[in-house]
């Protein structure tokens, strides 16, 4: 097995395309990043890993103390900033498909 630096990632995950709010979404998560590759189990053909650390994650209220967890274990680490969503306000809002004043036909 080829073994790669251990470092972590800090980030806020993103959400799923499962949900419509942004629950679970305001927390700051610690990850290990990967220290070996996977590999096929040549008996039963599943693939497998020797790296037990990829399993773990904390949940932190803020970024700077997932960073300072981090530094305390004395690991490099790497934070990657949440992109903000920016979001899709039209003129008239739903309510306007509804609308006695509309002109045109409501299609899909």
């Amino acid at each position: 097995m080829v073994l790669l630096e251990m470092t972590i990632r800090i980030y806020r995950p993103s959400k799923t395309s499962m949900q419509s709010g942004f629950a679970n979404t305001k927390k700051w998560r610690l990850e290990y990043e990967k220290s070996s590759r996977k590999f096929i189990d040549p008996t039963m053909g599943w693939v497998g890993s020797e790296d037990m650390q990829r399993l773990v994650s904390i949940d932190f209220e803020s970024k700077e103390a997932a960073i300072k967890y981090a530094e305390s274990i004395g690991l490099p680490y790497k934070v990657e900033e949440a992109r903000e969503r920016k979001h899709i306000i039209r003129k008239g809002g739903y309510g306007e498909n509804f609308s006695f004043k509309r002109k045109t036909a409501w299609t899909h």
